[in-house]
């Protein structure tokens, strides 16, 4: 459960709030050197929503299982890498949607302890 929803506050985060606030263009389709270039999506670049939900669902499962954790850290990486490859992001655009991942995972893992522990 922790995982899914870090998943969808990730996405709200990155696609609801970011990517309406900053209008910023894809990559060039110049320095794409593949056909598949125009299969970008038409919205702001700036921050991957694939990027933030793949690393917020990552260390959102892990304590609970571990083993799991590790093994969706391999898809996550290589999703972040496919999005610069693809062109459909610039590699800050990845780097911001791993740190609204990771963000968001710290708070669905830990908000609810804290808000347990004060009540």
């Amino acid at each position: 459960m922790s995982g899914l929803a870090a998943l969808a506050v990730a996405q709200l985060v990155s696609n609801g709030v970011c990517k309406p606030s900053v209008d910023r263009p894809r990559p060039p389709k110049e320095w794409i050197e593949h056909d598949e270039v125009g299969d970008r999506p038409d919205s702001s670049s700036f921050r991957s929503g694939p990027t933030a939900a793949a690393v917020a669902f990552t260390p959102a499962i892990a304590p609970t299982s571990p083993l799991a954790g590790v093994l969706c850290a391999v898809p996550a990486t290589l999703l972040a890498v496919e999005r610069v490859q693809s062109g459909a992001h610039y590699p800050t655009d990845v780097t911001a949607g791993a740190v609204t991942g990771l963000g968001t995972a710290w708070l669905t893992l830990y908000v609810p302890q804290l808000l347990r522990h004060c009540l």
